[in-house]
């Protein structure tokens, strides 16, 4: 039955129809293969709509609805400008900078793909005109936006949290860690490729400069504050500081910044109804695959297959970061995560893994996935707003996948890269 699911979810990605497809046929398909016809359809369809029941879900559209705002908004703009003023002076200080930029961004976005668009728009041709060329910049952009991922807030861990049942608050608090650890390997790597090509340097800024680039960017700033300071301060829960955030998005640029009007709105609410639509069904018909598999014993049936559990801990860490790192090279993160995690599931559970340093991983995993080739989704944002061909757009991605799969590693071998700050806030 299993080879048979994935036959067909194969078979039709080739044929070209989106995910949720080959998602839904497999399921109709693995439902009548096990209770011989549709006569119980109403049990698959109630387990789709528990999918959609847990109230955590209520954040990834209201984090979507914030990202929207501040991206079509001054928020963005500000944060990358006051980045600029202080690093983009320095050797590779430009692409230091575009890193930088990505993890504050993703500080208060939780997408990648919301920050390629944000950060790539304005940064990419200054870093051209500064001598860098277009395939690392390409590459440094849709890599750097993967720290989107693992900054709080993360949909990715939201979709983690709720199918594994894991604290959400908890695997916030742990991204953090992994995040600022990849943005320094970026930034020595920028260093190393400013110096390797002779990158002129920016124009230093006066520190009158960067006292007015903080001064705007005061109130973007206050995005992760919220979310993080609100969170481990017990004010509100991560679903209450997703609504907190779209109002605070609101009333920064439509109020205090004024860089939005009011007929904004539809095209904005419009934009993000598209978005978590698409994201909602793909959760729903992921939670009724997952319950068909797991009624099947299929996830039992593959670890066994490969051996995973006498592996220890360490093998079931490093074959859930194979696993996942693959299928997101085709795959859309979001299903990767729905149809995954509850086939590992046994294994996580046998072993006495902690499920935050496994959310840790499998969100970092997925997250370069979605920059790596053939198919990460990534990529195709950057084609898609970059205007450029596909093969200029991955030339220069090797080394950050690299260093990308070495901080994998060094999780896996220091778990406390994760877990300290957990540690910290939670025991």
């Amino acid at each position: 039955m299993g080879m048979t699911l994935m036959l067909i979810m194969i078979g039709l990605l080739l044929l070209g129809f989106p995910m949720m497809i080959p998602l839904i046929v497999a399921s109709i398909v693995g439902f009548v293969m096990m209770f011989n016809g549709l006569g119980q359809m109403e049990t698959f369809i109630q387990q789709m709509m528990g999918g959609l029941r847990p109230a955590s879900l209520i954040a990834v559209p209201m984090f979507i609805l914030a990202a929207d705002i501040m991206t079509r908004g001054q928020s963005a703009d500000r944060l990358i400008n006051m980045v600029m003023s202080f690093i983009g002076h320095v050797k590779g200080g430009l692409a230091i900078s575009t890193a930088a930029s990505c993890t504050l961004f993703g500080a208060v976005s939780g997408s990648t793909q919301a920050t390629v668009v944000a950060v790539g728009s304005p940064l990419r041709p200054k870093m051209l005109k500064a001598g860098y060329s277009d395939s690392f910049t390409l590459a440094l952009i849709i890599n750097a936006s993967d720290i989107a991922f693992l900054i709080p807030p993360s949909i990715g861990m939201i979709i983690y949290g709720i199918i594994s049942q894991t604290s959400i608050a908890e695997l916030f608090i742990a991204g953090i860690g992994p995040g600022l650890m990849i943005l320094v390997m970026f930034s020595l790597y920028s260093l190393f490729y400013a110096y390797k090509y002779n990158v002129p340097t920016e124009a230093k800024a006066t520190w009158s400069e960067r006292g007015r680039s903080v001064r705007l960017a005061i109130w973007p700033l206050f995005f992760p504050v919220i979310i993080v300071g609100g969170i481990y301060g017990g004010i509100f829960s991560p679903t209450e500081a997703a609504a907190v955030c779209v109002l605070y998005a609101f009333l920064l640029e439509f109020v205090v910044f004024r860089s939005l009007k009011m007929p904004d709105i539809y095209r904005i609410a419009k934009s993000t109804g598209l978005i978590t639509a698409v994201v909602f069904i793909l959760v729903a018909v992921g939670n009724g695959f997952s319950w068909i598999i797991s009624f099947a014993q299929i996830p039992q049936a593959v670890l066994e297959s490969v051996g995973i559990a006498d592996a220890g801990p360490v093998g079931v860490l490093v074959t859930i970061c194979v696993a996942f790192f693959i299928a997101c090279m085709f795959v859309d993160p979001i299903v990767v995560i729905l149809v995954l995690t509850p086939i590992f599931a046994p294994a996580i559970q046998a072993t006495g893994l902690d499920p935050v340093l496994v959310g840790v991983l499998i969100t970092l995993q997925v997250a370069i996935g979605s920059a790596t080739p053939p198919f990460g989704c990534d990529i195709f944002t950057a084609i898609a707003i970059f205007k450029r061909p596909y093969w200029e757009v991955i030339r220069g991605t090797p080394p950050f996948i690299f260093m990308l799969v070495a901080s994998a590693g060094l999780i896996i071998a220091f778990p406390q890269i994760a877990l300290f700050l957990r540690d910290l806030a939670f025991r």
